[in-house]
């Protein structure tokens, strides 16, 4: 099983914008206006590309709300949900 690449989707209170970011080198992949762009329509998966990826997404408060896994087909087995 391949491992997926990891990011996060977070609140940045400076730029007031939602920012996908690589957890491993903190790298920023994109930044969106508002949560709601960054969660619909496809936005993530596009924004991660070809290779796919896990997204934890969390609140505004800094809390992880939930995590998605694209393409769903490379979800493990184990996982909730």
């Amino acid at each position: 099983m391949t491992k997926l690449p990891k990011a996060t989707l977070s609140y940045n209170e400076k730029k007031e914008s939602w920012d996908l970011r690589q957890d491993k080198t903190n790298k920023l992949v994109k930044s969106f206006d508002n949560k709601a762009e960054a969660t619909a329509g496809g936005a993530l998966e596009k924004a991660l590309g070809a290779a796919g990826g896990s997204v934890k997404i969390q609140k505004q408060d800094g809390k992880f709300q939930e995590e998605r896994t694209f393409p769903r087909s490379a979800d493990p087995k184990e996982s909730k949900g």
